[in-house]
């Protein structure tokens, strides 16, 4: 792998690992609840995280269907820990083999968004992954923090 994308899995596992850390010891209760209205949960945060993620690097930038159904992502609920770690782990093993496949060459490439037809270039469409992970890894921090400072204003 050219070493601008083992920098960038690097930067994404650093994402994912943030997660993970920000999940860490949380019950069922924590991932599902929802700070207030118009908000998501840790669970669905998750999944609507990986699901993004695997959109742009693999739709976009590699050109590989993934069938996403994104309004399924917002409607998780009960997934548990297990669950939500699983889908960490195999985002980012799909983001290694679809990387592994690419070369720097390949970030010019001219894609089309299906979903509104504006054109970008696959390097954009791995760069706003990477964006869009680490603005929703900030949202699970924030979210647990609500979840453990609840009841305790002073």
């Amino acid at each position: 792998m050219q070493q601008f994308f083992t920098d960038y899995l690097n930067l994404l596992q650093d994402c994912h690992n943030g997660i993970l850390q920000a999940i860490d010891g949380l019950s069922s209760e924590a991932l599902d609840w929802v700070p207030g209205q118009d908000m998501n949960s840790i669970s669905v945060l998750i999944f609507h995280t990986t699901g993004s993620v695997r959109f742009w690097i693999g739709d976009i930038a590699a050109q590989e269907s993934s069938n996403r159904d994104r309004d399924a992502e917002f409607r998780v609920k009960d997934a548990g820990m297990d669950v939500l770690k699983k889908r960490l782990a195999d985002n980012l093993e799909y983001a290694r083999t679809a990387l592994e496949k690419m070369k720097l060459e390949d970030l010019e490439a001219k894609r089309t968004n299906p979903s509104n037809g504006n054109e970008l270039t696959a390097g954009w469409a791995l760069l706003h992954a990477l964006e869009h992970a680490t603005s929703h890894l900030g949202q699970i921090q924030i979210t647990r923090q609500l979840w453990e400072q609840r009841g305790n204003s002073s």
